[in-house]
């Protein structure tokens, strides 16, 4: 898996290495085929409110984007039966990568909700990169029962995460 990450903003230090762990750890836990490819993108509030504007029409800065690409690769959810090609599979050399898609994280705007949602700002930010991911690999949250079974799944990898960076 290729996870590529840029920082982008200024405004509060980011730890690139450390997400960039968080989001190999996520794509393998949910078995993310072996040549997926994932952007991970921290960017000041003035990029991600256009980003917001542009594509998904809100208004003013949010937290984390994900913007899926080839989305049609993956089944929705964790499948482990079905969600990769599994250990020992060969990738073909001529398989293109299959791009998932960018996460892009706003850290001042997590930096400012941390306190009344995941505590610190590395919470915060550890908590929006799954997120992001997730909804790289079809996660969802629009309705109910897809909220509950998608933080429930952030919770399983933020303990995991937690743990082995111990």
């Amino acid at each position: 898996m290729a996870v590529f990450a840029s920082d982008e903003q200024s405004t509060l230090e980011v730890d690139l290495p450390r997400w960039l762990r968080l989001t190999r750890l996520v794509l393998a836990e949910e078995r993310a085929p072996a040549d997926a490819e994932v952007s991970l993108i921290f960017v000041d509030e003035e990029a991600i409110a256009d980003l917001n504007g542009r594509f998904l029409g809100g208004d003013g800065p949010t937290d984390v984007l994900a913007f899926p690409i080839d989305d049609d690769h993956l089944p929705s959810g964790r499948h482990p039966d079905t969600g990769g090609r599994g250990p020992g599979s060969a990738t073909e050399p001529s398989d293109p990568p299959i791009v998932l898609g960018d996460v892009v994280v706003c850290p001042t705007v997590a930096a400012r909700q941390a306190p009344t949602h995941a505590g610190t700002v590395d919470d915060e930010l550890a908590l929006l990169v799954v997120h992001g991911v997730l909804h790289l690999l079809n996660y969802d949250h629009a309705e109910e029962g897809e909220a509950a079974s998608m933080q429930r799944r952030e919770r399983e990898l933020l303990a995991k995460f937690q743990q082995l960076e111990g």
